[in-house]
């Protein structure tokens, strides 16, 4: 037996050993997640994370190895960390009504992640999750129930709230400048921080302020629209828009920890919270087969926790792996192109109405009608009255054209994509030709 054989043979002795101890590693990850789940505690810990590696780190003698093992240390823990997710999940088969208990979905970032909890009645101990000890700017808007802040108020150190004018317009420089100067007026340093409550406009607004108030304080989200739980809580993207051009301005800067409380549906209208599910249709449409058959087959209200939930993950996944949209992230802007160019134009219609008709101008015939098909159930718009040439004129301001090219997203079969990159007058004259059918 060659010498090469003989390490192989030992280094397969070894790996059964590991494989044994790593089952009983996780048998005892899980008795941990049990504890942390009937205590309710988080499951990351980064503090406990680095002194553990560091004292793993210890036990190596041959300090030339200390590197490895600090990664496989860390991809342990990761490994760890996740199945613990997995086992705190708390989704259970959806029946109607509440449910589901609890669900942790944990989002990767370049600043070291964040938790998104699932929750009905989280809103009511957002202390839990938020650090609120501390001054407490909170920001929403006049379309969402004031007892909602309010609760945050009480459980807040210090608090002080403002309040805008609910819709897209207010998503602007004059707004995001009262925020600034509230939060000049009242002192805040960079230890304390930033509480968005409401939809899309709020959070990305609140957090474009957090992001660039003395470079950055503390930033958390509570979304109470379906579009804002299942788009905006995930990613990490804040803006204003500027000069009639949508998030024109803005920067990458994910929040501490969002409260999806899908209690806070109930109040919503039922053409807001179509709005939102448009949203999950897209990302089934291009990632998710059995959730477009929701959309499909069942009664999509009666499963939205089960939506939320599938939509969040979905998010999750893709920006795990593309976190400042250089490829992959990109498939979530299945429908923008042409829907922004439509929300552009037509401001009586909302986001997830304009992306939904956007999707039908980017997907194959067959495609087409089983998602026109999934919009009228929704009782969504599948046409919009806007000339061309106006649409043509948002669709070139794209912030996905690059030089005299633009990359989209279209829909061959359902659950899959692919990525166009077009010559812009290519892409105009395509959609020009069956702007109107």
């Amino acid at each position: 037996m060659s010498n090469l054989d003989e390490s192989r043979e030992k280094i397969g002795e070894i790996d059964k050993q590991i494989a044994d101890l790593f089952e009983k590693r996780m048998d005892v990850v899980g008795v941990i997640a049990e504890y942390k789940r009937e205590h309710d505690l988080r499951v990351e810990d980064v503090a406990r994370e680095r002194t553990l590696i560091r004292d793993n780190c210890a036990y190596i003698k041959n300090s030339a190895y200390k590197p490895y093992y600090t990664e496989f240390q860390n991809a342990v823990l990761d490994v760890s960390k996740a199945y613990q997710h997995r086992l705190l999940s708390g989704i259970r088969t959806p029946s109607g009504g509440e449910n589901v208990a609890k669900t942790v979905i944990s989002v990767k970032t370049a600043l070291g992640g964040y938790d998104i909890i699932v929750e009905r009645g989280s809103l009511n101990k957002a202390d839990k999750y938020f650090d609120l000890k501390r001054k407490v700017l909170i920001v929403t808007d006049d379309g969402v129930p004031g007892e909602y802040a309010e609760a945050l108020a009480n459980l807040s150190e210090e608090a002080l709230t403002l309040v805008i004018k609910a819709g897209e317009p207010s998503k602007n420089f004059d707004n995001y400048k009262r925020i600034i100067e509230a939060l000049v007026g009242a002192d805040f340093t960079r230890t304390d921080c930033i509480v968005a409550v409401g939809g899309g406009v709020v959070g990305d607004m609140a957090g474009f302020a957090a992001a660039t108030y003395m470079r950055g304080i503390d930033f958390y989200n509570v979304p109470t629209t379906v579009l804002a739980q299942v788009d905006s809580s995930v990613g990490g993207k804040t803006a204003i828009d500027f000069c009639g051009y949508k998030n024109i301005l803005g920067s990458f800067y994910p929040p501490k920890c969002v409260i999806v409380d899908t209690n806070t549906l109930k109040t919503l209208e039922k053409r807001q919270i179509s709005n939102g599910l448009a949203e999950s249709l897209k990302m089934a449409a291009t990632c998710d087969e059995k959730l477009f058959s929701i959309f499909e087959n069942d009664d999509p209200i009666e499963r939205i926790d089960e939506i939320i939930i599938r939509s969040i993950g979905i998010k999750k996944s893709i920006v795990d792996a593309d976190e400042h949209e250089s490829g992959l992230r990109r498939v979530l802007n299945f429908g923008h192109t042409v829907g922004h160019a439509i929300e552009s134009n037509c401001p009586e219609l909302l986001h997830g109405e304009c992306v939904g008709i956007g999707m039908l101008h980017m997907c194959s015939p067959q495609v087409k009608e089983r998602i026109k098909s999934a919009l009228n159930k929704l009782n969504l718009p599948t046409y919009a009255e806007v000339p061309f040439e106006k649409a043509q004129k948002a669709i070139l301001h794209d912030k996905k054209t690059a030089g005299d090219k633009i990359t989209t997203v279209f829909v061959d079969d359902i659950g899959s994509y692919r990525f166009l990159n077009e010559e812009t007058k290519a892409f105009s004259d395509r959609i020009k030709r069956e702007w109107n059918k």
